[in-house]
């Protein structure tokens, strides 16, 4: 700041007029140093570059159904950024299937009319197969989240039974031998 400005001359670069006040000139100075904050919008809306303290802001103007501060980065990225897609399928076998994908999990839904014989009328089976963080048995608390969260996501007048899956991971080695063969040049002579 200038003594002259506190004196009340007029700054050259100021949108204020003439007769503005001490008050409303040194506001004025105050915003201009505000704009020199700067503020990564970009970065924060998108899903993938937003900073983990301000997930669960992002999940709110997304309209994540649910958020548990205690689910991995990886599930909360996953559920903020199909937010919008579940909610134009909410209530679709598709949904359901998106709402498991999205906590990293896999699942085989049969519908009523799929089964042999037909199942009860708006009802499901799924086989839930889930894994926790790297690979890691899933917890009990974790598979029921995701349970709920299915419930929430299903169609409204569907009731639906849920088998827990098994995934496993195996190495399948392969060895190989060398086996030594001796090949003998044979000769033919003629008969007479």
């Amino acid at each position: 700041m200038t003594p002259a400005r506190h004196l009340g001359a007029a700054d050259p670069t100021s949108l204020l007029p003439p007769n503005a006040t001490r008050f409303e000139r040194d506001l004025e100075i105050l915003s201009r140093r505000l704009d020199v904050i700067p503020t990564p919008l970009r970065d924060l809306v998108n899903v993938e570059t937003c900073p983990e303290r301000f997930l669960p802001w992002l999940a709110f103007t997304r309209s994540v159904d649910s958020w548990n501060p205690g689910w991995s980065p990886r599930v909360k990225r996953n559920l903020i950024a199909s937010s919008i897609d579940l909610h134009r399928r909410k209530g679709s076998a598709g949904s359901v299937r998106a709402i498991v994908q999205a906590f990293g999990g896999q699942i085989a839904l049969r519908e009523w009319w799929q089964m042999d014989p037909p199942g009860q009328p708006h009802t499901f089976d799924m086989v839930l197969t889930l894994t926790g963080d790297d690979g890691e048995t899933a917890s009990q608390r974790f598979i029921e989240e995701v349970i709920e969260e299915v419930a929430r996501t299903k169609p409204a007048r569907s009731w639906f039974t849920v088998t827990q899956g098994f995934a496993a991971r195996g190495v399948q080695a392969v060895a190989a031998a060398a086996r030594p063969a001796v090949y003998r040049r044979l000769q033919l002579s003629e008969a007479v």
